[in-house]
């Protein structure tokens, strides 16, 4: 449950800074720059997180099939 939240962060988080560039009139450069690593960051925790929810599924998945 804790990687669903943190999941569900990420992607709320990631919303913001996109949110962000896409209300900037004169963009602060330094501070798109700070944006852009941050979300960079965000978007590779988030698809760890997605392939480990993945692999989960797929052991379930044959944990099933055992039966």
């Amino acid at each position: 449950m804790k990687q669903q939240k943190n999941l569900n962060q990420n992607l709320k988080n990631i919303s913001k800074i996109v949110e962000w560039f896409e209300t900037q009139e004169d963009l602060d450069i330094e501070e798109g720059l700070k944006k852009a690593k941050e979300a960079t960051e965000l978007i590779k925790e988030t698809k760890e997180m997605l392939k480990k929810a993945q692999n989960d599924f797929e052991e379930i998945k044959k944990e099933l099939e055992k039966e």
